[in-house]
């Protein structure tokens, strides 16, 4: 009996941590990934960047590249010369580390021009996704105060006070 407490005590916490710790991949252009025909602009307004997710160019190496310009302006002015960052795998994965905007472009001659570059803002996680998870959290808890009070019949007059404080928890969200 000890070790299945210790198994679902195990999943309970990893069950959190992971729901916490989960990020998005956003595959840049969707489908089409990082090519002269994808609309990127639209593409960026249909998603939301948060800290933590990451962005994934994938495209055809030789052909394409990715390079991370300084400002606006740069990206305005497709100034690929002055690149922060130039990769060319064809599979890239810049990850969104702090809140603010990034500037990407290809490196190929003529594609930045085209229009074969991104503008990400990227924003904390703020707390209506946090609410979002608290079901999951409680969840959680309260399966784990119920295999508790199976394992320790002895204990179980404290659980009421438990649930209570689980209950009081809930409504300050």
């Amino acid at each position: 009996m000890e070790g299945l407490y210790r198994v679902l005590s195990a999943l309970v916490v990893v069950g959190l941590l992971t729901n916490k710790a989960l990020a998005t991949q956003h595959v840049v252009g969707g489908s089409q990934g990082w090519d002269e025909s994808s609309d990127y602009s639209k593409w960026a307004s249909g998603q939301t960047f948060e800290v933590g997710d990451q962005l994934v160019f994938k495209y055809t190496p030789g052909l394409h590249s990715v390079v991370e310009l300084p400002n606006e302006s740069a990206y305005k002015n497709c100034d690929v010369g002055s690149a922060l960052n130039s990769m060319n795998s064809g599979n890239n994965v810049v990850k969104l580390s702090k809140a603010g905007t990034r500037y990407f472009a290809c490196g190929t001659i003529g594609h930045c021009d085209q229009g074969m570059k991104l503008k990400v803002t990227t924003v904390s996680a703020d707390a209506s996704s946090s609410q979002d998870q608290l079901p999951f959290f409680f969840f959680l808890f309260f399966a784990y105060i119920d295999f508790c009070s199976f394992c320790f019949l002895p204990f179980a007059s404290m659980l009421p006070m438990a649930s209570l404080l689980a209950i009081s928890m809930l409504s300050m969200f």
